[in-house]
């Protein structure tokens, strides 16, 4: 078996898995990016609008990533037992379940859109709170083509194919960038034409996604759409892995709104600052991200096939890997700073305070961030959900969140304080995951 399953994954195919998934990671980044760079020409309270609705955005589509990642990982594990009509029917029971989740929550955001603004960002200013009812409205009505898409890059990735998504990826950010250019600087619409745009690229994205997942020399295909048919004992193995890891994503970007409303509280340059700050930390940890999302098509397949060895020998490798991308990417951030900073339509307050912002960062991301996010995602490949949901949310609330009013409010840190309290729960995060992983607990947790 084990000569099979190393067969599967040589050097080589690790890199073609991995580099399309960087340049995928890398163009996903760039919409909320270019969103946020693009609407800056209309002024600081626009990018402050659009800032605090993508703290919400991102809260859902890592609950959506985390369904898709569920479905992913049960679908690997099939494909690593070569039991290929269950891992079709883990894709379609994956598309019901993730979608019909994102109608549900599209339409309480649409209903509810002001009372939740008003409740998470009130002490926003008025200009700024203006500008976010209006991004939302839009950005609510991409759901369930974010999810869709999600859904399907996904199965591609537990396929081993990663090339699908990242074309996908391209054609997305050509028609946002371009949509940006002619909605924004064309037709004056701010914030309004950054969502409109959004929300076009994203339902390309869905409808090229589905229809390649249809392709019948797909390992993994769908060959109905409006019929995925109902297994609940499928559902239930997705949930088991989906749910877990849905808390955890939940609670963590729960945590960065209840942050971003404690960052509204200290003024618009302080939000403007932790904007940008974002948008370029966000690209420095791509390479990790990407690495990771490998993980669960590597590890997922090797614990399908009960080789839990080759599970630990590539979860060190991978995790080897990351470490040195997230050196390079994160000197290369520091060295560029300027330049980088400059193209934003920034005060020369903010861009200071965006500055002192991403050089921590970007130490702390080189020295901790790889065993705190990427590792891991090896333990959630191989079903050990409930250890990184809890060790995550516990985290979370007592290091994230409590730190960040003890540092940033009550120390007078401001904004720095939250990055050094986020800075705090990666430590404790690492410490546990890299403890758990040498442990070898999560061997031999079987979901399917």
């Amino acid at each position: 078996m084990c000569k099979v399953w190393c067969k599967m994954f040589t050097k080589k195919q690790l890199v073609r898995l991995i580099v399309p998934l960087i340049v995928e990671q890398l163009l996903a980044a760039t919409i909320g990016m270019a969103d946020t760079l693009m609407v800056s020409g209309s002024g600081e309270a626009a990018v402050s609008g659009v800032s605090l609705v993508d703290s919400i955005n991102l809260l859902l589509i890592s609950i959506f990533a985390a369904l898709s990642t569920g479905g992913a990982i049960v679908s690997a594990q099939y494909l690593g037992r070569e039991d290929h009509p269950n891992a079709n029917i883990a894709a379609k029971q994956l598309l019901l379940v993730t979608t019909g989740l994102a109608t549900v929550i599209m339409s309480v955001c649409l209903i509810w859109r002001t009372s939740i603004i008003n409740g998470l960002f009130g002490s926003a200013e008025p200009l700024v709170l203006q500008n976010a009812l209006i991004y939302f409205l839009l950005s609510s009505l991409s759901y369930p083509f974010i999810a869709i898409y999600n859904s399907c890059a996904a199965l591609f990735r537990a396929m081993g194919n990663s090339k699908i998504s990242m074309f996908a990826s391209i054609l997305m950010n050509v028609t946002n960038i371009g949509g940006n250019a002619i909605l924004i600087f064309g037709f004056g619409m701010g914030a309004a034409g950054a969502a409109l745009a959004t929300l076009l690229s994203r339902m390309l994205g869905a409808t090229i996604m589905i229809i390649l997942l249809r392709n019948p020399h797909n390992t993994i295909r769908l060959d109905t759409v409006f019929r995925l048919g109902f297994h609940p004992e499928m559902i239930k193995s997705i949930l088991r892995i989906g749910v877990p890891t849905g808390l955890e994503n939940g609670m963590f970007n729960i945590g960065k709104i209840l942050v971003q409303g404690l960052i509204a509280s200290f003024g618009t340059i302080a939000i403007t600052a932790n904007a940008v700050a974002n948008g370029v930390a966000g690209l420095a940890q791509i390479p990790g991200s990407a690495i990771g999302l490998a993980m669960v098509t590597v590890i997922g397949q090797c614990v399908g096939a009960k080789e839990y060895e080759q599970a630990k020998n590539y979860t060190l490798k991978l995790t080897g890997a990351a470490y040195a991308m997230m050196t390079v990417t994160n000197l290369l951030v520091v060295i560029s700073l300027s330049p980088i900073i400059g193209w934003y339509s920034v005060s020369a307050q903010t861009a200071v305070v965006a500055k002192q912002i991403l050089i921590y960062h970007s130490v702390c991301s080189i020295l901790i961030w790889t065993p705190s996010f990427a590792l891991p995602n090896g333990l959630r490949a191989a079903n050990d959900v409930r250890f990184t949901m809890i060790t995550s949310v516990i985290s979370m609330w007592v290091f994230r969140i409590g730190f960040s009013y003890i540092i940033g409010q009550w120390l007078g840190w401001g904004v720095l304080g939250v990055w050094v309290a986020m800075s705090i729960d990666w430590l404790f995060r690492a410490i546990v995951f890299v403890t758990r992983f040498f442990s070898g607990k999560w061997q031999n947790k079987q979901f399917i």
